[in-house]
């Protein structure tokens, strides 16, 4: 809270002291899977236009680390995006990336756990695209299809959106998107305009 009564997001999450490891690396975590019985593989997206966006990112990926039966398998590169569904210029830009996860979670625990992290992070929700701390979405879920209003699988719009294809695919060049095909032939129709690559950031792998 700040002098004049407004509340800011907070910026204060992570370590920027910590040196992160390159973003491509796909970490094989066989230690840590042996406590995870008949895991299942999800793909969730991040994105952040608010306070630290990046110290955002990277403790969201901690949080979801942290998370039991669910262990972080690969973090994609970091996309710098023009935000979605509002007027060029009215809002901050986004950054963006996709992670790998393995989880013996079912989906609606893990879209539980997704909202926690947002709340954690103090997402607010006053308007349908607005600016967000953190957004925290399941995008495919071990190729499960379900039309189920409260998870909808794979994620409805996922197919049309280049910041999160272009990620997803960095770190999974075999993935589709169940129902609508590869994602590198998707991708290449929605085209990358808005999406640009920042190889001057990275996200790190947890440990």
């Amino acid at each position: 809270m700040t002098a004049d009564g407004t509340s800011q997001p907070r910026t204060d999450f992570g370590d920027p002291t910590v040196q992160p490891v390159p973003a491509s690396v796909v970490e094989q975590v066989d230690a840590a899977d042996v406590t995870l019985s008949n895991p299942k593989h999800a793909v969730i997206s991040l994105g952040s236009n608010l306070g630290n966006r990046l110290e955002i990112l990277q403790g969201a990926v901690d949080a979801l680390e942290d998370t039991p039966g669910l262990r972080v398998k690969a973090v994609s590169p970091v996309y710098e995006t023009e935000p979605w569904g509002v007027a060029p210029g009215s809002q901050p830009t986004y950054f963006n990336a996709v992670v790998l996860i393995k989880t013996t979670l079912p989906p609606a625990s893990l879209l539980e756990r997704g909202q926690a992290i947002e709340e954690a992070f103090e997402r607010v929700r006053d308007e349908r695209w607005g600016p967000r701390t953190i957004d925290v979405d399941i995008l495919a879920y071990q190729g499960v299809v379900s039309d189920d209003p409260g998870l909808t699988l794979p994620h409805p719009r996922a197919h049309q959106r280049a910041f999160v294809l272009a990620p997803w695919l960095d770190i999974d060049p075999e993935a589709e998107v169940p129902g609508h095909g590869a994602v590198a032939a998707l991708l290449s129709a929605v085209g990358r305009e808005g999406v640009a690559p920042r190889a001057d950031l990275e996200l790190r792998l947890p440990e």
